[in-house]
Formats: structure tokens, C-alpha cells, sequence
């Protein structure tokens, strides 16, 4: 099987490294790819992976059998409906189910047509009627966010007014805004792979997604943990009201495809509620998601072929991850670029040894390994393997100080609570 992944991110790499591991792949192919993906992959800068016609030409190239997309640009580009209507097999959402992601408006419209607990919310056509509303509701909690995709989950959580007037005046720029009620409780991450038949879930995970705990500024995720432990009959809740009502509906409403969905939900007093739909792999999630697989991923691309994902039995390592970001200075509202990066371990061939924590690189720049320099926000993401969160949070914190950054940031307290949970149950 000849493949290529399209992207950018460290999630991407992630997802190349998983593709690399497979006994079924005869050659692997990255666009465009970096330092790190080349040791893993055959790199193709010079495609740009939202460029239809350029993706096409590297396929008929390379006799590219296979094109996997965790990633939302070459989404939003087309790429799915072009790939297909040139008989090339390409697993992600087409045009149509963008909307679940792309239109907030829609994807709540549908939640409620299939009955799936989401947060009350209005939407905003103009900063005066968003003004009249937060006026009438002083001092109440609320979560702002544009109806539309914008990058790093760009988002208010807030119960300050003016603030979130404030915040609405560059979102109005994308169009509508979205005002919903502030949900209190554990976030949840699920990821399941989609067929026209069915799904395959794979294990759960908790996002970090502020600057600092409890409160700071929304990112696209500072850090991630796998698995979450939760009682059975709080899994079937969220399999009997989120995923499967879900499931239902892409199939009634002609939405299905061949692809990733990932629901963000929030327990709330033990209720789960879906907060977001993404047509795609999660970050960092699915950085803390992949190295706990053992099942070929190509076994699952070739059942997702043949519509026959469900059937899959996922073999799910019994080890914990703990993934943790390492962003650049100033992120997430203006990241410095062009920063040296020194690193105190090959970290190239690092992700070769298990007992090493995995090194995923982000937006980073740079041909040499003596000559790396930032190129974004969120520039590398360690994940750390133990027998559970805090023997895997340890390796993490342990290594991470050895890639070094001027100015650069990361949370030193991703875990911390899973495993002082997991003190006290013991």
C-alpha cells in the first residue's frame, strides 16, 4: 500500500509516524512534510496539501494508492470531493459534512433535529444585538465563539460584558457569532474513524486547553491525556446520546463518509453534552490517542474501504500518555517566529525507543539539525508512555526542558489531576 499524508501540524506527524509503523505500507509519502517526517517518510515540499491539482499530480507521480487527511485545510479545500471524482481513494469529510465543523449554526440545528445534549445558545448577526443580549444577562457566564472554523478554537470564555463585546468585534469579521452557556465539568475528547456502516471509537482522552489552569486565554490545546478512566455507564451515556444519535443522523441526512469525527464534550454534573464537532483529528489529542494503538492503522483504513470499521477490534496498549506542548513565545494570540531551537538529544531518532517520550514537531523550520528555528505557535509536543498518568507525566517533565527555545512556554501541570485522583482511589 503506497499512501500520503497531507499536513502540517505536529498531530500530522503523528499521524505519519503511526502509518510508518504498519507492516502493510510499501512506502509512505508526506506533503509536504519537515526535518522530523523525513526520516519517517518520503517528504514532497513542493505540494502544497490545500492544492488540488498539485495533490493529484503526486498521486498519479507516485502511484499514491491511498490519501489520508487528519488535518482541516485540505478539507476546507475540496479535496475529498476532487480525489474521489478522480478515483482515488481519500479517507476524510467531503464538502458536504464540512458543515458539522464549518457552521456552528448547523451543527446545533442538527444536534437538536437527533436530540444531543449541547449548551443553550444564540446566534449574533450583528455586535448590537450581542450587546442588547450580554446587557440583559450582566455578570452571567458565557462562551463566545465565531460560527464559522477559525483557528486555534479561537474563543471567549468569560462573565465579563464588555469583554466579550470586545472579543465579538474580529469575529464579526468571519460572519455570525456564537453565544453559549458556560459548561462546567471534565472535557472529553472522542475520536471515532467513520464508515458508511458504522464507527470505530478510539480510547478517550482530556484536552488542556487554556493558558494556565482554571483560567488564561483558549488555545488549540497545551496538552492531552489517554486514557480517561470513566464508569462504564457514563461511557454509554455518551455512546447512547452523543455518538450514536450522531452516527444516525449523518446516515438520515445523506452526511456519512469515509473519515475522522471527533466530538469534544463536556461531563457536566455527570451529563455529558457535546460541545463541538471537528471533521478531523484533534491536537494534541491525537498525539496522546496514537501511541497507545497497536492495531495496524492500515487494517483500519482497509476496513473503512469495505464499510466494514465497526467489526474492527481496536488492541489498545494498557500503558497511559501524557502529551504536552512546548509553544513559542507569545502564543496563542501573536507567536514569535524565527527563534532558535537547541535541542540536548537526537530527537530524530528519539522516537525510535519506547522508554523515550515521542517527539512530534510542530511549525518549525530548518534543513539541519544543528539549525531548527520556530515557525508558529506550537512547535513540538512531547508525549511521555508509563504504566499509568503519572509515571507517563514524569517522563514527559522529565525530558522536556532538553529542547530549548528563547521565550518559549509550556503547562507544567498536564495530568496532575488524573494521577492525584489515581492516589486517592489507591
Amino acid at each position: 500500500m503506497r499512501v500520503l499524508i497531507l499536513g502540517t501540524g505536529a498531530k500530522d506527524h503523528a499521524i505519519a509516524w503511526w502509518f510508518s509503523r504498519s507492516n502493510l505500507i510499501s512506502e509512505l509519502f508526506y506533503a509536504p512534510g519537515n526535518l522530523a517526517t523525513s526520516t519517517i517518510a518520503t517528504n514532497l515540499p513542493d505540494v502544497d496539501p490545500s492544492d488540488k491539482e498539485a495533490v493529484y499530480e503526486a498521486c498519479l507521480k507516485h502511484k499514491i494508492q491511498h490519501v489520508f487527511i487528519g488535518t482541516e485545510e485540505p478539507l476546507l479545500a475540496g479535496m475529498i470531493d476532487f480525489l474521489q471524482r478522480k478515483r482515488i481513494n481519500a479517507f476524510g469529510a467531503p464538502i458536504a459534512s464540512l458543515k458539522l465543523e464549518g457552521d456552528r449554526n448547523f451543527a446545533r440545528a442538527f444536534t437538536d433535529r437527533h436530540n444531543i445534549p449541547t449548551p443553550r445558545r444564540n446566534l449574533f448577526e450583528s455586535s448590537q444585538a450581542l450587546r442588547n443580549f450580554l446587557m440583559r444577562h450582566e455578570g452571567e457566564h458565557f462562551v463566545l465563539k465565531s460560527n464559522t472554523i477559525a483557528p486555534s478554537r479561537i474563543m471567549l470564555d468569560s462573565s465579563d460584558a464588555n469583554a466579550l463585546i470586545s472579543f465579538a468585534e474580529d469575529l464579526f469579521k468571519l460572519g455570525p457569532v456564537l453565544l453559549e452557556e458556560h459548561c462546567a465539568g471534565l472535557p472529553i475528547t472522542v475520536t471515532v474513524f467513520l464508515d458508511n456502516n458504522g464507527y470505530l471509537a478510539l480510547p478517550f482522552t482530556s484536552d488542556y486547553m487554556y493558558t494556565s489552569e482554571n483560567e488564561g486565554v483558549p488555545t488549540g490545546g497545551m496538552g492531552a491525556i489517554c486514557p480517561i478512566q470513566l464508569k462504564p455507564h457514563l461511557v454509554s451515556m455518551i455512546k447512547e446520546q452523543i455518538i450514536e444519535p450522531t452516527i444516525y443522523g449523518l446516515k438520515v441526512e445523506q452526511l456519512s463518509y469515509k473519515g475522522v469525527l471527533t466530538f469534544s464534550i463536556i461531563m457536566k454534573n455527570d451529563n455529558p453534552v457535546l460541545v463541538d464537532y471537528h471533521v478531523r483529528f484533534n491536537d494534541p489529542a491525537s498525539q496522546a490517542i496514537i501511541p497507545l494503538i497497536k492495531t495496524d492503522v492500515a487494517e483500519i483504513m482497509r476496513a473503512i474501504e469495505e464499510d466494514r470499521v465497526s467489526s474492527i477490534e481496536l488492541d489498545v496498549s494498557t500503558e497511559s500518555s501524557v502529551a504536552v506542548v512546548v509553544a513559542s513565545e507569545g502564543y496563542p494570540m501573536k507567536p514569535v517566529i524565527g527563534k532558535d531551537v537547541k535541542l540536548e538529544y537526537p530527537f530524530l531518532i528519539h522516537n525510535l525507543l519506547h522508554r523515550n517520550p515521542l517527539i512530534f514537531t510542530g511549525p518549525i523550520a530548518g534543513d539541519d539539525i544543528n539549525h531548527i528555528k520556530t515557525n508558529g505557535g506550537r512547535c513540538f509536543t512531547i508525549v511521555g508512555r508509563g504504566k499509568n498518568i503519572k509515571s507517563a507525566n514524569e517522563k514527559v517533565y522529565r525530558y522536556i526542558d532538553s529542547i530549548k527555545i528563547d521565550g518559549s512556554w509550556y503547562r507544567k501541570d498536564i495530568g496532575y489531576k488524573f494521577f492525584l485522583s489515581e492516589n486517592k482511589e489507591d
